[in-house]
């Protein structure tokens, strides 16, 4: 009797344990958000554009690289096509373009409203600005979907109308967004890695020498 009890307790904690790693993706975005405070992994953006036959085309696809550490540090880095890189330290955003031989600052504050990364590795809560909506499961993913408050300070900036996101096992593997002209942009993630050592001289971006420098208020 004692073997059938503990059976059936055991089946119960594993039922429990399941639950947690099956929690709606509004939870597992959270989770991600208080747990991940730091990451590396690559990501593919594509952006996607409607044929006149109402078929969607990828138009432009980027890929590269990224890293984060909370609170508001992050580097973000095309390597192909061509070479680009945000990188924030936590006080300033630097977006450098080797083709431009240009680097512009501006405000770390203004990262939100720059790059969707900035959304999920941000220093904010994702949902001091947007609205969250469970859409529910597409595929292997789980779907919620952030639309940006509308009275929030800060949000006027953001060039989204509606952002997806979609989780699987606590992490973020993609994301939609789309803007109020029809635009969509897809971001994919892959060899995500979390709460890793990184070196703070990682969110320090030198310009090379002869950069053309921009700040902006």
């Amino acid at each position: 009797m004692l073997k059938i009890i503990f059976r059936w307790s055991l089946l119960l904690l594993i039922a429990n344990d399941t639950s947690v790693f099956a929690a709606d993706a509004i939870e597992q975005l959270k989770m991600f958000s208080k747990s991940a405070k730091s990451s590396s992994g690559d990501f593919v953006q594509q952006q996607v554009v409607m044929n006149s036959d109402g078929k969607p085309r990828i138009s432009k696809e980027l890929s590269g690289h990224f890293l984060f550490s909370r609170p508001g540090k992050f580097v973000w880095e095309v390597e192909k096509p061509y070479q680009q890189k945000m990188v924030a330290d936590g006080k300033q955003l630097a977006m450098y373009d080797k083709d431009l031989n240009q680097v512009t600052y501006r405000p770390a504050t203004q990262a939100l409203a720059t790059t969707p990364v900035a959304i999920l590795f941000g220093d904010t809560a994702v949902e001091v600005f947007f609205e969250i909506t469970l859409l529910g499961q597409k595929g292997e993913l789980t779907w919620l979907e952030l639309t940006p408050k509308v009275n929030q300070s800060g949000t006027s900036d953001i060039p989204y109308s509606k952002i997806g996101i979609g989780m699987t096992n606590n992490l973020p593997q993609a994301m939609e967004l789309r803007d109020n002209f029809g635009n969509v942009v897809l971001l994919t993630f892959s060899h995500l890695k979390t709460n890793i050592a990184i070196s703070p001289s990682e969110f320090v971006f030198k310009p090379p020498p002869g950069t053309d420098i921009v700040k902006l208020p």
